[in-house]
């Protein structure tokens, strides 16, 4: 038992490592989980089955967008924030505005086997530059799993969960793109840093 907790609390201390490289210039504050019971914060995709949903803190101020999904399902985007190390880190709240709890649709994870794989998330996000007409998908880990939210599957009535996704950079003169998840509508987003 106490070697089970030993390489659970070491893989723990790895992802707040790599979590915490990740968040440098990203701020703000977090959701209240998903309801289902299961703690949720910042955290690494690597560590999504031992911790719950993971998350990464984003900005508090007026969404750039809100984008409206299936079965109430709103998700506000907060920020877009391109970063030094060549991607740019989007966040927001996934919030269920219907009278029921909400199954989150699979579609969310998009199509991609090695995504798909690694279980629930926002990996079939992506932004579009309209003028270059490129086409951005969420980053991935060395072991294929998608650098986003990962983890939750139901979101309680009223219930609201801190969310973000990792893309590559567009080129730096690029400031507006369209931001895209299946099931949502889409909506143009501003590109800070």
């Amino acid at each position: 038992m106490s070697m089970r907790f030993t390489a659970k609390a070491r893989r723990g201390l790895v992802a707040l490592t790599v979590a915490a490289g990740l968040a440098v210039g990203v701020t703000g504050c977090g959701g209240d989980g998903d309801g289902d019971g299961k703690p949720s914060g910042p955290a690494s995709a690597a560590t999504a089955a031992d911790l719950g949903p993971s998350t990464q803190e984003g900005d508090s101020e007026q969404p750039l967008a809100e984008l409206r999904g299936s079965d109430g399902l709103l998700l506000q985007v907060t920020s877009a924030q391109r970063d030094s190390g060549g991607f740019v880190t989007v966040n927001g709240t996934l919030k269920n505005d219907g009278a029921r709890t909400a199954v989150i649709p699979s579609a969310l994870s998009g199509n991609e086997t090695e995504i798909i794989k690694n279980g629930r998330s926002l990996g079939g996000a992506t932004l579009v530059d309209p003028k270059g007409k490129k086409r951005y998908y969420v980053l991935r880990d060395t072991e294929g799993r998608p650098l986003t939210t990962t983890g939750f599957t139901t979101l309680k009535s009223g219930a609201t969960l801190a969310v973000f996704m990792q893309f590559p950079a567009p080129p730096a003169d690029v400031t507006e793109v369209d931001f895209q998840l299946p099931t949502f509508t889409s909506a143009g987003i501003k590109v800070s840093g």
